[in-house]
């Protein structure tokens, strides 16, 4: 989808909640990781992998001069010939570091997926979901955007849109909303489990 299509989709979508949602589930990710320099992840699961999804996000890397925005696609099964921006297997959610953002974009998570994510989070990754509600995995991310099934939007209309404007230039903020940001971060910090002892 083109960002002519793009801006028709918006204009149909006016007067919704679909456009603010998106704008706003967009403007995390976006913060998140420019504000840590990049190491933005995006998963799936072994059925749906977010290739889409990791294409357009290059893209709006690319136009919008915010190279922090270009994934690394994470697979499930990646095979030891593919080129190595598809060799990235599941071992790199493990290996994930505070400062990094993971995305998991996916109509469901598997078991597997989830003690990941849980693992990832507990290491300080800021964890993000795009997908129908799923309670276990909602729990363990910090920011989430529900598409129900049998919502007026499907998963990939959506992640059009959060791409799109992940990709916008936003304003600054202004210093009040940044010191709440600061504090929400300090909360969650000092209200995590500590990580496991090895």
């Amino acid at each position: 989808m083109d960002a002519v299509r793009v801006a028709l989709l918006r204009e149909v979508l006016a007067g919704t909640e679909w456009l603010g949602a998106t704008r706003r589930f967009a403007g995390v990710l976006r913060g998140s990781v420019v504000s840590h320099g990049g190491g933005l992840l995006l998963a799936g699961t072994a059925e749906y992998e977010p290739w889409h999804l990791a294409a357009h996000l290059v893209d709006e890397a690319a136009w919008s001069g915010t190279p922090e925005l270009a994934p690394t696609l994470v697979r499930h099964d990646p095979r030891p010939g593919d080129p190595a921006h598809l060799a990235v297997g599941p071992g790199r959610i493990e290996a994930a570091r505070r400062g990094e953002t993971l995305l998991v974009a996916s109509p469901s998570a598997d078991a597997p997926l989830l003690e990941r994510v849980a693992d990832a989070r507990r290491a300080g990754v800021t964890v993000l979901a795009l997908g129908p509600v799923e309670a276990d995995l909602t729990a363990l991310a910090h920011e989430t955007l529900a598409v129900p099934d049998g919502s007026e939007l499907d998963l990939d209309t959506v992640q059009h849109l959060v791409s799109a404007a992940a990709g916008e230039t936003l304003p600054p903020a202004r210093g009040r909303r940044r010191l709440a940001d600061r504090l929400s971060r300090l909360a969650e910090r000092l209200t995590a489990p500590p990580p496991p002892p090895w």
